[in-house]
């Protein structure tokens, strides 16, 4: 059979030491596991008579942290086991061990040392170390494990495809996904669920729901997975009427016995997303079980639509149901608070974001703080959050306070403002006009002409539909 292009383009990969860069990137120092874990041994290793090979998998297994894991695996090198099995196997359960324990970059690197050893990888082999590649976005070594899967014969096999499939689309080359999608006449539903997924985590709502259709119409019956994926794509749309379709299939596709709780999170937040807080509650209302994510998605969707005291009553209930917030959590309720006007609140949620749960803010955290201050006037306490984040502020942040600074006609505060978010972006055209309406509002008619000098000379044009975002209440 003649092999296309794309293949060809991918074998031309797999030369010769082609892990050679990977090796020096990923080896560890060369220091014996023995002398890096010597307090603790396995529960096994004591029965020197027993064969190691019979009781490694039930370790590895039982690993529930990266120091168990380290601990096993200089278990494993002590005994020689890899190098007296040399079938993949234990390979494969390292890798899929420290991959599971979010130790991506040690996978690649066990993997690594699998391919100096000499061992083949199999059709296990390669799902799992795609997967540790998308999760340390080795794009590099993901390609080079593409041209090994057409040479093995492997490339068709559902779980490589479907790896293959993830790992383009994560990637952003949604060229080579779509590739690899076509290739397989016979493709598996994992596949039409990467394609999906990968259209989704892209932001290619219109393309999700295209495929969708597409995979209907082929006879695939979605799974959870699907609907997870397609959901969130109508969310992105705020399409309300195809909303109502997606929920009404959930519910009466046989194929789903009970929605489980993924599923549910993803209908509240397309709901919330589609401006139907009201449906929204609905699905939250009846769940039998609800985690972070539930609770996270009423309270981000109430803020969202400036629905500030419901958002922060849905907050107060999460915490007497004793669920942890997490990040994505405070940014809700910090928004809201912004919508509400509510400055008070907004401080103590914050400083109960960092000491009664002990997560550190982040970008997002403070750009809610700083809008929340800029829209009640608290210009200076604003500036002074800026100046003491542990990161430099975005365009967001700076434009926020820039809003604020036109909004009270603060032209000291404008300037400082303007000058950094200039900084950032000089083609901003906006910038200027923005810093001319404040300097209009205190009647500076010299600096209005000024600015405007600067922008003929400059040559700067205004785009069309084009303004700075500015606070409106």
């Amino acid at each position: 059979m003649c092999m296309n292009f794309f293949h060809r383009r991918l074998l031309g990969l797999s030369k010769p030491h082609a892990f050679k860069h990977l090796h020096y990137s990923l080896a560890p120092k060369p220091t014996h596991f023995d002398s890096q874990f010597p307090t603790k041994q396995p529960p096994s290793s004591h029965h020197s008579n027993q064969d190691p090979s019979k009781t490694i998998a039930t370790q590895l297994s039982n690993c529930t942290s990266l120091q168990e894991l380290n601990q096993t695996y200089a278990h494993v090198i002590r005994t020689h086991v890899l190098d007296v099995y040399t079938a993949p196997f234990h390979w494969n359960n390292l890798i899929r061990c420290y991959t599971r324990l979010g130790a991506p970059n040690k996978a690649l690197q066990i993997y690594v040392s699998m391919s100096h050893a000499g061992i083949s990888p199999d059709n296990y082999t390669l799902p799992i170390v795609l997967k540790a590649a998308c999760q340390c976005f080795s794009m590099e070594l993901g390609r080079q494990l593409h041209s090994i899967a057409i040479r093995l014969g492997l490339e068709l096999n559902e779980y490589c495809e479907s790896g293959f499939i993830s790992l383009y689309s994560k990637s952003g080359d949604f060229g080579d996904a779509y590739k690899v999608f076509e290739e397989n006449l016979e493709r598996k539903l994992g596949s039409w669920n990467a394609i999906i997924g990968g259209l989704c985590q892209g932001g290619r709502a219109k393309e999700v729901i295209e495929m969708f259709i597409e995979m209907r119409s082929c006879g695939f019956k979605p799974d959870d997975v699907t609907m997870v994926s397609v959901t969130s794509a109508c969310g992105i749309l705020g399409d309300l009427h195809l909303a109502l379709q997606l929920h009404k299939y959930v519910f009466q596709a046989k194929s789903f016995v009970k929605p489980d709780m993924l599923m549910l999170n993803s209908l509240i937040d397309m709901y919330g997303k589609c401006g139907r807080m009201d449906l929204a509650y609905m699905v939250f209302s009846r769940m039998d079980q609800r985690n972070v994510s539930s609770w996270t998605s009423m309270i981000v969707g109430y803020a969202m639509h400036g629905r500030a005291n419901e958002a922060i009553e849905c907050f107060s209930c999460m915490r007497d149901a004793g669920v942890r917030p997490n990040h994505v959590t405070f940014i809700g309720v910090l928004s809201a608070c912004g919508h509400g006007g509510q400055v008070q609140e907004g401080r103590h949620y914050f400083d109960m974001m960092r000491n009664d749960y002990g997560i550190m803010p982040r970008l997002q955290h403070y750009g809610c703080l700083v809008d929340l201050l800029g829209r009640a006037g608290l210009l200076k306490e604003a500036r002074e959050i800026v100046e003491g984040m542990p990161m430099k502020a975005n365009v967001v942040i700076w434009g926020c306070l820039l809003s604020a600074c036109e909004k009270y006609s603060n032209v000291q505060m404008g300037e400082w403002v303007a000058k950094h978010l200039l900084d950032l972006e000089p083609w901003n055209d906006g910038v200027y006009v923005v810093l001319s309406n404040i300097y209009a509002s205190r009647g500076l008619w010299l600096e209005v002409e000024r600015v405007r000098l600067i922008m003929k000379q400059r040559t700067l044009a205004k785009i069309p539909a084009y303004s700075l975002a500015t606070t409106s209440n």
